[in-house]
């Protein structure tokens, strides 16, 4: 694929790793950039940018994902990056519907409502942004893991399912990431930037799954020798 003037629809362009594909995307010539939050206010000055639009977007609102349909109709690539870690496992089941309705649900209302758009355009690409927790629990996280996981098998479901109408599905799977939602996590922690570059290299290369920092590939390479130790080194934190 090109990046040169297609149109980027970025969900959860508020955080580090969002702010960080807006950047990237618009470096590599993407003709427009939807940067959406559930505040534009917290873009900030990305929106300065030549060719980023703000779009005020709550991915878990039905009425607000088909406003940004109607308002980008020509999108070609989504961005599904809109995530919610509120820590914790056992005792907090109100915590694990909250992520499940950002993390799953929000991400399957996304891609439903812009399959037919990206049809319009020939199929176009959908991006996940997952986790490399979708292969294995991290406890003190544990619901949010839990809700990566579901995401990683949807995003498994939707490549077979939108093939049919030219529709590429690419799974990204970083591991810590330096921003707000892994504050407190005592553990190496890739660069936002380094991971936007890993996605634009990934969608160049017709990447199905994207390992896009060192602990997410040594850990997905450790899962297929010895699936168990893997999960006792996780289930440390």
């Amino acid at each position: 694929m090109q990046i040169q003037d297609q149109v980027v629809l970025i969900s959860g362009a508020n955080g580090g790793i969002g702010k960080a594909f807006v950047q990237a995307f618009v470096e590599a010539g993407a003709k427009t950039v939807y940067a959406c939050a559930r505040s534009t206010d917290t873009l900030g000055d990305i929106v300065q940018q030549k060719g980023v639009q703000a779009v005020a977007l709550d991915i878990t609102n039905p009425a607000q994902v088909e406003a940004a349909v109607e308002a980008c109709s020509d999108v070609t690539i989504l961005v599904n990056n809109a995530g919610q870690n509120l820590g914790g496992l056992l005792g907090s089941p109100a915590t694990a519907r909250a992520e499940m309705e950002v993390n799953y649900f929000g991400t399957l209302a996304m891609c439903t409502a812009f399959a037919p758009v990206l049809a319009a355009h020939g199929g176009g690409w959908i991006v996940n942004t997952i986790s490399i927790l979708a292969y294995v629990n991290m406890p003190s996280i544990g619901s949010y893991s839990a809700s990566k996981a579901a995401l990683h098998s949807l995003t498994q479901g939707l490549r077979s399912v939108l093939a049919k109408q030219g529709t590429k599905v690419v799974g990204l799977y970083p591991g810590p990431v330096e921003t707000r939602l892994t504050e407190g996590l005592d553990m190496p922690k890739a660069k936002p930037a380094a991971i936007a570059q890993a996605l634009l290299a990934g969608l160049l290369a017709d990447a199905d799954e994207i390992y896009p920092d060192p602990i997410a590939r040594d850990t997905f390479e450790a899962l297929k020798t010895d699936r168990k130790a893997v999960e006792q080194q996780f289930g440390a934190y």
